[in-house]
């Protein structure tokens, strides 16, 4: 499989996550259910083949509490307010949104003092980036729905990704677990923690298709994704495997309008390409900052991404460059 074959197969998979839990929710089942289902089933998967792989999970306790703050931030959390929020909002959306989580990042490292000085082109990248969910959303709009449930969730559960790596590159990522055998481990929690949300309504109306779907999201667009992911990361690198992270918003909006007949408005699509240019620019370093805090960056993207040791030290060029980073669920190669 070529790389861009896998890049494109990746993308359509991850990207196509949020179309599954709009069919679902479509189908009968509620946000709880999806959330655990989907937990359930890309654990098997990744447990599946860390087992295969060779890889164990990791057996001590310090682990596996670090992998419960991880696991409900990353994993139970967002995952339970995406579907939340796509009982109102469109799935395309929803995958815009998903592209945000970047811009919450780059928030929490500058309120944490952990994140490299904010320079203008970064600065801007934020302002940008967030002024693209304005205009999504359209408040000046009557009934735009900008402080809706379900766009608050949908942001939330951006934020919670954001809190959830800034927590696993500190306290889980380069201790020794192989990555497989740690996202595996991170699911299956993920899964216990999900439980408490079956019972927020009942799912007596579900329907084959919704069953499909629930399937389809947890075995594809969360188990195989990452599988996909991991292996792009050891074989090219993570700033290949970066890149997919900006095609998801494009592949949920497509989707969305051609599967569900989802409104393409052009004001969407242009608040799409202003989040990913924000997002584009967040990542930018020029010079001596590339040279200081580029390797840092890279490694830590790579690292985060269960692969430290499949990415070289970046060295300062004295040129402009782009680092990329990690979007939405990329970070940390767990099915996010």
């Amino acid at each position: 499989m070529t790389s861009a074959t896998r890049m494109g197969v990746l993308a359509l998979l991850w990207g196509s996550g949020f179309l599954w839990i709009k069919i679902s929710l479509q189908q009968g089942l509620t946000p709880g259910w999806i959330t655990f289902v989907r937990c359930l089933l890309g654990a098997a998967v990744l447990l599946a083949l860390a087992y295969g792989a060779g890889q164990r999970l990791p057996r001590d306790r310090t682990t596996w509490r670090r992998l419960a703050v991880a696991a409900f931030f990353c994993n139970a959390l967002p995952f339970l307010l995406f579907s939340v929020g796509e009982q109102t909002v469109d799935s395309g959306v929803a995958g815009v949104l998903n592209a945000t989580t970047p811009l919450w990042a780059l928030l929490i490292g500058l309120g944490t003092g952990t994140d490299r000085p904010l320079h203008p082109a970064r600065l801007g990248g934020l302002v940008l980036g967030f002024a693209g969910v304005l205009l999504i959303f359209a408040p000046w709009s009557a009934g735009s729905g900008l402080m809706s449930l379900g766009a608050l969730a949908l942001l939330g559960a951006s934020a919670s990704y954001a809190v959830a790596f800034a927590y696993m590159a500190r306290r889980l990522t380069g201790r020794g677990t192989a990555p497989l055998a740690l996202s595996a481990a991170q699911l299956f929690t993920a899964t216990g923690l999900s439980v408490p949300a079956l019972a927020t309504g009942g799912s007596a109306g579900v329907t084959w298709a919704g069953v499909l779907a629930v399937v389809v999201l947890g075995v594809f667009a969360t188990g195989l994704t990452f599988h996909l992911n991991y292996r792009m990361i050891a074989e090219e690198g993570p700033t290949s495997a970066a890149t997919v992270g900006y095609l998801l918003p494009v592949v949920s909006v497509a989707l969305g309008a051609l599967v569900l007949d989802e409104p393409l408005s052009a004001r969407v699509v242009t608040g799409m390409a202003v989040v990913l240019v924000g997002v584009a620019l967040t990542r930018w370093t020029t010079g001596a900052a590339a040279a200081a805090g580029g390797g840092a960056a890279v490694k830590e993207a790579a690292s985060t991404a269960g692969a430290a040791d499949a990415a070289p030290e970046a060295r300062g060029t004295g040129r402009p460059r782009v680092v990329s980073a990690p979007a939405a669920g990329e970070e940390t190669g767990a099915p996010c």
